[in-house]
């Protein structure tokens, strides 16, 4: 039986969509909505309390996984995309959008590494 990928792939698609789909509205909720409308001080928010949310080893964490997941979830969809639009090089296609979400994968990991 040869071997395949795919389960990788669609672990990190799954995975990526399903904090796309619960981390996104809450962040727009929190940034869009109840910052300036008063809901949420403006201190909550403030640089220094999010610098050291994210230079804490768990907000590192946290950090990571929203923005590692979707990345790949998002290449992914874009492939899928690209097929159904009839671009039929599957090949260069997945190549590009799969390496493009492996260097912002190791963006991240070297950002939040500095803080």
């Amino acid at each position: 039986m040869a071997k395949s990928h795919k389960p990788i792939i669609w672990g990190l698609f799954a995975g990526g969509g399903m904090v796309s789909a619960f981390v996104t509205p809450v962040m727009i909720l929190i940034t869009g909505l109840a910052v300036p409308f008063h809901l949420i001080s403006r201190e909550a928010m403030s640089y220094d309390r999010v610098h050291a949310f994210a230079s804490n080893p768990i907000g590192k964490l946290l950090l990571f996984v929203v923005i590692f997941l979707p990345a790949w979830h998002a290449a992914h969809r874009l492939r899928i995309t690209a097929h159904d639009f009839g671009l039929r090089q599957d090949i260069p296609i997945a190549v590009v959008l799969y390496v493009t979400a492996a260097v912002g994968t190791i963006m991240t990991i070297s950002a939040l590494l500095k803080m």
